[in-house]
């Protein structure tokens, strides 16, 4: 659909929606440009105000993919027009707030609608030089990968929503949702990362799918280097699929070869839509254990996930 627009002309728009990046970039000047993104959903936990915390570092998360650093921020809200549910809104907006703070990026106003489905989340603006923006498309052979949150929240969010997740795993999702990507952003800017993008729903594999199609080259994942959520095999075993799951398998399928002997449950977890995943970082080769040890400096739980090849068939093998 978004091939059939007209095409843009402007010279500042750095990166449009053309290579489906995290987000907009604008030039203002030589040294200057804005990133601009928005994201909203609906509740994923129980909790109003972990759910807006959750909404707002999933929103923030595109700015640091591009390696920027956010400013201000805009609340969407779709909401129930009933008044005595109003202080669940107040709780959602403070988490959002609270997460905002932390970022030291400023609410500075918002919108709101009458929905009887709750919605929330942010339209925020950040800033980056124009010489150091980490786009989905510069990824190059011989990078290595680098994967820097656990994943599995969608699996799991499917689980409690059936009532057969265990505390462990959604404390653990809660936790991993609900921390920025700010470490990893900050970290990765110190090495020489070619490419980023950041993990949400179009899962592992759709996003990886996005930097290598944008980059013109192949990768290689090794499932076994990739770090897990708590009980998130068994609630894949058990059949706990989200929606998206599936509709990522039908889209992304035939751009991905799996290795014999990777079990089903497993390959279920590459396709997960996450919310507020982490960073997807190629890295040159030599950088990479030292961007590793890096990011683990600073509590993100970074690990070497694959490699980059030049161009090939698969787009993307899973070894």
């Amino acid at each position: 659909m978004l091939s059939k627009l007209p095409k843009q002309s402007d010279p500042n728009v750095l990166i449009g929606f053309e290579t489906a990046d995290d987000a907009g970039v604008y030039r203002l000047g030589p040294d200057l440009a804005l990133v601009q993104t928005v994201d909203f959903f609906t509740p994923i936990v129980d909790d109003p105000y972990t759910f807006g915390q959750i909404a707002a570092a999933n929103a923030l998360s595109d700015v640091y993919a591009m390696g920027g650093k956010p400013i201000s921020a805009l609340s969407i809200v779709g909401f129930p027009n009933k008044v005595d549910q109003l202080d669940i809104l107040e709780k959602i907006l403070q988490g959002g707030l609270a997460k905002m703070q932390e970022a030291g990026c400023a609410v500075i106003g918002g919108h709101s609608i009458s929905d009887d489905e709750i919605k929330f989340g942010y339209a925020v603006t950040g800033l980056v030089n124009p010489q150091r923006v980490l786009a989905n498309a510069g990824a190059r052979p011989g990078d290595r990968l680098v994967l820097t949150k656990r994943i599995g929240t969608g699996i799991i969010a499917t689980a409690l929503k059936q009532g057969a997740a265990s505390d462990a795993a959604v404390n653990a999702a809660i936790e991993s949702m609900a921390t920025l990507n700010r470490a990893g952003a900050e970290v990765a800017l110190e090495f020489p990362v070619h490419a980023a993008t950041d993990i949400t729903g179009f899962g592992l594999l759709g996003h990886a799918r996005e930097m290598a199609v944008g980059s013109k080259v192949s990768l290689v994942i090794d499932h076994a280097r990739i770090e897990l959520l708590p009980d998130a095999v068994e609630y894949s075993r058990r059949g706990f699929l989200p929606g998206g799951l599936k509709r990522n398998i039908e889209f992304i399928a035939g751009c991905v070869e799996f290795a014999d002997g990777i079990p089903e449950e497993i390959r279920n977890l590459l396709f997960d839509p996450q919310t507020s995943g982490g960073l997807l970082l190629a890295v040159e080769a030599p950088a990479a254990a030292p961007l590793v040890a890096a990011l683990r400096e600073r509590g993100v739980r970074a690990q070497e996930t694959g490699e980059v090849l030049e161009k090939t068939r698969p787009l993307i093998l899973v070894r």
